[in-house]
């Protein structure tokens, strides 16, 4: 099936005057007027001062903002052959609250992108958020040499960040799809990425762009794509992450569900492949790791152990259609747990996401009601982790979640046994 292309004659014609690159830096934005002129700068500055002998372009994807975004994003660069502005309208369907900090229906953004890449037959592609305050030149860098110098494919981003920030990741995406495909990506839902020319194409050839996955969750499509489809991944040290502080703050719940959800449609899809992976092994890191100032996270604990205990009270006749007994049992007695004792243990965290994920494969009951009722357990989760690791250090939690990440992938053969009902 021949790929569709969904840019403009306009953008078309634009694309055949400069014929061909060497990089594209894409640019999903979406309101992002206060945050976009700098985050141009610095890519700008970090072609200028890493890549300056190589052709690039930097291209805005704007999905349709109503505020300055586009004009800020054009300003002083609006002759600039290295600068390319394409701006889509939002289509109603997309108007939802997404996981990802930028636009909903990012997927769109990022097939733009990739389309720009192919048809200019670039080496090599990377994407970063329009509402980070924390991007320098040197981010610009380590998101492409591994690709125009090492040969790798994908480029997945480290960051620094507080013990209690990125906690669906930690606790859920990082350890699952560790375990599921063997590959060690810490941040396998980051939308900062570098990927080959042949990896952006290898994308644009996928049935997905038009599912829930692409509009959703298409950071962590594109990691497990790559791993899941024997691409050569590596990982790039980038230091704070940081937003604008005005980015939207969305819903628990829906952001949960989006997650999971996705993760757990991308274990349907790459089952074979999973299933025949044991353990897992690490992945080259590229820039040396380095100490910054982190924002500090607030987290109530009394307030997440109260929501869990809800959940329990009133869930528990829907998990008991999907969840094991004994899970079950050991759920209900942790809710009657006083807040210094309560833990909920490692594995039986792993057997959870586990019995939810096989749960959603079986079709046991509406998808996106199950997805819904894991949110209580996730919060008992992030309580108990809170409570054991308060006077641990950075390095300490990042040991802790090792401990966790081998619970999981020792218990793998739990989840076979799940999955094949």
């Amino acid at each position: 099936m021949p790929k569709e292309i969904t840019l403009s004659p306009d953008v078309l014609q634009k694309i055949e005057k400069i014929k061909e690159v060497d990089i594209v830096i894409g640019i999903p934005s979406y309101n992002n007027a206060r945050t976009i002129g700098q985050l141009i700068r610095a890519v700008d500055d970090g072609l200028s001062k890493y890549f300056s002998s190589s052709r690039a372009l930097i291209v805005n994807s704007d999905a349709g903002s109503h505020d300055d975004t586009v004009s800020v994003a054009c300003a002083g660069v609006e002759t600039d052959p290295r600068f390319l502005a394409l701006a889509h309208s939002l289509h109603p369907v997309y108007k939802i609250v997404t996981p990802y900090h930028g636009v909903p229906g990012k997927g769109s953004a990022f097939r733009t992108i990739f389309q720009v890449a192919e048809l200019l037959c670039a080496k090599a592609c990377a994407v970063v958020d329009a509402s980070l305050t924390s991007v320098t030149p040197e981010w610009i860098e380590r998101l492409v040499k591994p690709v125009l110098v090492e040969g790798f494919d994908y480029v997945s981003p480290v960051y620094l960040r507080h013990k209690y920030d990125g906690t669906v990741t930690n606790s859920i995406v990082y350890p699952l799809t560790r375990a599921l495909y063997g590959k060690r990506l810490r941040q396998p839902t980051a939308g900062d990425c570098g990927c080959s020319g042949k990896l952006a194409s290898f994308y644009l050839a996928e049935e997905l762009w038009h599912a829930s996955a692409a509009r959703y969750g298409i950071e962590v499509w594109m990691a497990t794509a790559a791993v899941a489809n024997g691409f050569k991944v590596c990982q790039a040290f980038l230091g704070a992450k940081t937003h604008d502080s005005t980015a939207l703050v969305r819903d628990l719940s829906t952001m949960l569900t989006q997650v999971a959800g996705t993760v757990f449609h991308l274990m349907e899809r790459h089952q074979s492949v999973w299933q025949a992976v044991n353990g897992s092994e690490p992945v080259p890191i590229f820039g040396l790791p380095f100490e910054v100032g982190l924002e500090p996270v607030d987290v109530r604990v009394e307030r997440l152990l109260s929501a869990y205990r809800q959940g329990v009270r009133d869930l528990s006749e829907i998990w008991k259609h999907f969840l094991s007994p004994a899970v079950l049992e050991r759920l209900q007695r942790l809710s009657k747990a006083n807040v210094p004792e309560f833990r909920f243990q490692d594995a039986l965290w792993a057997k959870v996401v586990y019995e939810f994920a096989a749960a959603c494969y079986a079709r046991q009951m509406d998808r996106d009601h199950l997805l819904k009722s894991l949110t209580p357990l996730y919060l008992g989760r992030t309580a108990s982790f809170v409570l054991e690791t308060q006077q641990s250090t950075a390095a300490d939690v990042e040991n802790r979640l090792e401990l966790l990440c081998l619970e999981y992938e020792n218990l793998k053969p739990y989840l076979m046994e799940k999955w094949r009902g």
